[in-house]
């Protein structure tokens, strides 16, 4: 699988309204064959950051990247991005997320 996380600085003005702005992109990936997760959080350190942890099938990113809606988020999220996000991108092996070993609960 791909396993993807990318940190997206949020103009100040452009924050508290972020999560309306991603609505169309988030939901068109989620209904996408090869998405597993796309998930999106508010940093408790910077409240104008945002992280996206995302991830597809071996088969799912190449589709995911040449989608008409990431053509369109291309256009539509810069305007609100005070820099260019950070990524980390990496084939993993798995199809999901596994319990942790240090840390059981019952």
């Amino acid at each position: 699988m791909y396993f993807i996380v990318v940190k997206f600085p949020v103009k100040p003005e452009h924050a508290d309204t972020w999560m309306e702005r991603v609505t169309p992109f988030t939901e068109a990936t989620r209904a996408e064959p090869g998405n597993l997760w796309f998930e999106w959080s508010r940093s408790v350190e910077d409240p104008n950051e945002f992280i996206l942890v995302e991830a597809f099938t071996d088969d799912g990113a190449g589709p995911h990247v040449t989608s008409e809606h990431f053509r369109q988020a291309v256009i539509d999220l810069p305007p609100g991005l005070a820099h260019t996000p950070k990524i980390v991108s990496r084939q993993v092996d798995g199809d999901g997320w596994d319990a942790m070993g240090e840390m059981q609960v019952d």
